[in-house]
């Protein structure tokens, strides 16, 4: 089995923020997808609820993503969050069963 991962990051906004963080996700994106170990990095918007945006990733290993958030571009996009989130982000780390 390949240590490949997919991460779904899921960010529900506070009302009013759905752009600031979707802008703030934006930036992060061009940094992100040029790490090496990085093979997906795409945010979303839910069109059925529009403060929930989701981030799709795929990493080369739990150790990629763990070193992905060390990044100082990582770090920036936590320290944009700050506020305009209504509930935690929830971070599901899957791996193929089949």
């Amino acid at each position: 089995m390949s240590d490949e991962i997919t991460v779904v990051a899921i960010l529900k906004t506070k009302a009013g923020c759905e752009d600031a963080v979707a802008k703030a996700m934006a930036a992060c994106v061009p940094a992100s997808r040029a790490e090496a170990t990085n093979r997906q990095y795409v945010p979303n918007r839910d069109l059925d609820d529009p403060q929930t945006l989701i981030f799709i990733e795929r990493w080369a290993s739990r150790q990629a993503l763990a070193d992905h958030m060390e990044t100082p571009h990582f770090k920036q996009l936590a320290a944009a969050l700050e506020g305009l989130l209504e509930t935690p982000l929830q971070v599901h780390i899957l791996q193929p069963i089949a």
